[in-house]
């Protein structure tokens, strides 16, 4: 079993998370049970995910959990999108936003073909 709290995709993840929590709060509260909540859903599972992966035992489940934390990452992208759009997020905002997911979407890319290398 590995320790997901060592990995440095899920420590970025996390910290997506807490920033998510944040500017979300700022969000209307008519969005309470909407995009709010679709975002920190998407985003929780990106860290999630790859700590779900990391108590399996084979590196096949392991590597679906990462591409499911993928998967994740590209729909908050949407959301985000979605929410700056709407004028819920500054430029700015979005913009840090969007560079982190998209750093993270990287790291899981590589990570994934390492992990299949290996099966």
């Amino acid at each position: 079993m590995r320790d997901f709290q060592t990995l440095e995709v899920w420590k970025k993840g996390h910290k997506l998370v807490l920033n998510l929590y944040r500017a979300t709060a700022e969000f209307p509260k008519k969005e309470q049970y909407g995009l709010t909540s679709q975002i920190r859903r998407a985003g929780v599972s990106v860290p999630a995910n790859i700590a779900e992966g990391c108590g399996h035992q084979s590196e096949p489940e392991f590597a679906r959990y990462l591409q499911l934390a993928a998967a994740s990452a590209t729909e908050l992208q949407y959301h985000i999108i979605l929410a700056r759009d709407l004028g819920y997020l500054e430029p700015e905002r979005y913009k840090e936003l969007a560079e982190i997911v998209e750093e993270i979407k990287k790291m899981l890319s590589a990570f994934i073909k390492q992990v299949r290398a290996r099966i």
